[in-house]
C-alpha cells in the first residue's frame, strides 16, 4: 500500500461542508484504529516532561534528564537515581499550525497541509481524555486564527476543521511562523504541551520566542515536508514558482544544481532541528512519501523509552 494512501485529501477550501466533515471523520477513524492498542498510557508518556508534583525516585536510565537527579538517594545507594514527576491530571495542549502557501504543496500522496492536519489529529488523540483541553493558533502570514482551548470530541473536530479550511495568504505574502509562536507565548498560558507544526522552510526568526515557550511548556516540533523540499528531480528545463512570493523562474536542473540544492536544503533542515532541540523540544519528522502513522508510532515509542537522543 502506498505511503499515506489512507490519508483523506482535505483540499483546503475545496470541499463542501459535508465532504470535509466526512473526510475528518475518516481521518479520526484512521488515527483511532491505528494508534489504539499500539500506544497506551497517559500524556506523560508522549512527551516526557517535568510534570507538577514530585513522585518516587528510581534508578537512572540513559536518556534521563540529569536535572532530575536525586542526589540524596544516589548518595545513600551509591547508584544514580532520578526523581520521577507526577503529571498534572488535566493537560492543556496548544497547537501552532503553519498553513502558509508553501504547505499547499505535495508531489506524492498528499499535500503538506493534509499531513499537518493528520499530525494534529494524531496528537489530539494521544492527549485526549480526562478533561484534557486542546487549542490552536493557525497562522498564514497575513492572519491568525485562534481556536480556544476546550475539551471534547466535537471541539477537536472543529479545531481540525479550522486548520483544514483556513485560507492561504494572498500571493506575495510570506508565512510568519514567528507571529504564531509569539501569539502562543503571550498572553502566558497555564503550563502544558506546545506543539509547533510547520515545514520550517522560512527564516529561523522564531528561536527567541520558541525558547521562551520551551522554558514554560513541554515542547514538540512536527516537521512536515515533501521530498521536493529536499531534492530536485533530474528533469532538465523546468519552471519554478514560489508559492508565497509569486516569483517565477526558469532554470535548467543540472547535476550541479541538484547537488547544491540538496546540500542547502539539508543544511537548513539540520539547523532547524538544532534550533528546536536547543529550545528544549524534540522533532517529529513527517513526509508526504512516508507512512505518517508508522513514523508517529516510532517517535512516541522512542520517547517513551527515553531515547530522546535518537529522535528527529
Amino acid at each position: 500500500m502506498p505511503a499515506n494512501s489512507d490519508l483523506p485529501s482535505l483540499g483546503a477550501g475545496l470541499l463542501s461542508e459535508p465532504q470535509l466533515t466526512a473526510a475528518l471523520k475518516t481521518l479520526e477513524l484512521t488515527v483511532r484504529r491505528k494508534l489504539d492498542g499500539v500506544l497506551q498510557g497517559e500524556h506523560l508518556g508522549l512527551i516526557p516532561g517535568p510534570g507538577s508534583e514530585p513522585g518516587e525516585a528510581r534508578a537512572y536510565q540513559p536518556g534521563d534528564d540529569i536535572r532530575r537527579m536525586e542526589w540524596s538517594v544516589t548518595a545513600r545507594t551509591t547508584q544514580p537515581h532520578v526523581r520521577q514527576m507526577i503529571a498534572d491530571r488535566e493537560l492543556e495542549t496548544w497547537l501552532v499550525v503553519d498553513v502558509s502557501a508553501s504547505l499547499d504543496f505535495g508531489t506524492v500522496n498528499c499535500t503538506k497541509r493534509d499531513l499537518a492536519v493528520a499530525a494534529a489529529a494524531a496528537l489530539v488523540h494521544l492527549t485526549s481524555g480526562g478533561g484534557n483541553r486542546h487549542g490552536a493558533i493557525v497562522v498564514t502570514g497575513d492572519q491568525l486564527v485562534r481556536v480556544p482551548a476546550r475539551s471534547g470530541r466535537a471541539h477537536a473536530q472543529n479545531l481540525l476543521k479550522a486548520i483544514a479550511t483556513t485560507t492561504r495568504a494572498s500571493t506575495g505574502v510570506r508565512g510568519d511562523l514567528h507571529a504564531g509562536i509569539e501569539a502562543l507565548r503571550r498572553p502566558q498560558r497555564r503550563r502544558g504541551l506546545a506543539v509547533i507544526i510547520s515545514d520550517f522552510l522560512g527564516p529561523i526568526d522564531w528561536e527567541r520566542s520558541l525558547r521562551a515557550i520551551g522554558a514554560h511548556h513541554e515542547l514538540l516540533a512536527v516537521e512536515v515536508l515533501d521530498p521536493r523540499d529536499l531534492e530536485l528531480p533530474d528533469i532538465g528545463e523546468v519552471t519554478l514558482a514560489d508559492a508565497e512570493s509569486g516569483e517565477v523562474r526558469d532554470i535548467t536542473v543540472t547535476p550541479a544544481v541538484r547537488r547544491d540544492f540538496a546540500a542547502a536544503a539539508r543544511a537548513h533542515q539540520q539547523k532547524v532541528h538544532r534550533t528546536v532541540r536547543s529550545c528544549g523540544g524534540p522533532v517529529l519528522s513527517l513526509s508526504t512519501d512516508r507512512d505518517w502513522i508508522t513514523d508517529t508510532v516510532k517517535f512516541v515509542a522512542q520517547r517513551r523509552r527515553g531515547l530522546a537522543a535518537g529522535v528527529g
